[in-house]
């Protein structure tokens, strides 16, 4: 029993360590490939900013839980996690295209396209982790 234990307790480390870098990955290359700097704007209480960067969040979450719970390996998850940031970025993009000025009017405030921007991350998200088979 002790030994289920312990083998479970490094996989759990080993899991949620890839998920933290992953998550620190995320921050980096999101906030580079956006037009705004979200954690500058969150530090100046611009609400927009948060939400929109927040939301993002949850929309890399759910598919990289969802990679920790399918994967056969860290490395399946590490991988699919990178899949997983690459769908946020290409969200970022098309919601860019569709919403003129999309990081302006987020870095002025305008809550509703952080909220456009949030919900579609988010969306994504749901989808890219019920693709993962």
């Amino acid at each position: 029993m002790v030994s289920a234990t312990v083998a479970g307790l490094q996989s759990f480390l080993a899991y949620f360590g890839t998920a933290l870098g992953l998550v620190a990955l995320y921050f980096v290359i999101y906030t580079v490939a956006t037009a705004h700097n979200e954690f500058a704007l969150i530090r100046q209480n611009v609400v927009s900013a948060a939400l929109a960067l927040g939301l993002s969040l949850i929309g890399f979450a759910l598919p990289l839980s969802s990679a920790i719970t399918r994967a056969q390996s860290v490395l399946d998850c590490f991988v699919w996690g990178i899949v997983a940031i690459a769908v946020q970025v290409l969200v970022y993009w098309l919601v860019r295209l569709a919403v003129p000025r999309l990081s302006e009017r987020i870095a002025a405030g305008e809550l509703s396209a952080a909220l456009f921007l949030g919900a579609a991350s988010l969306a994504a998200g749901v989808i890219n982790a019920a693709a993962m088979v």
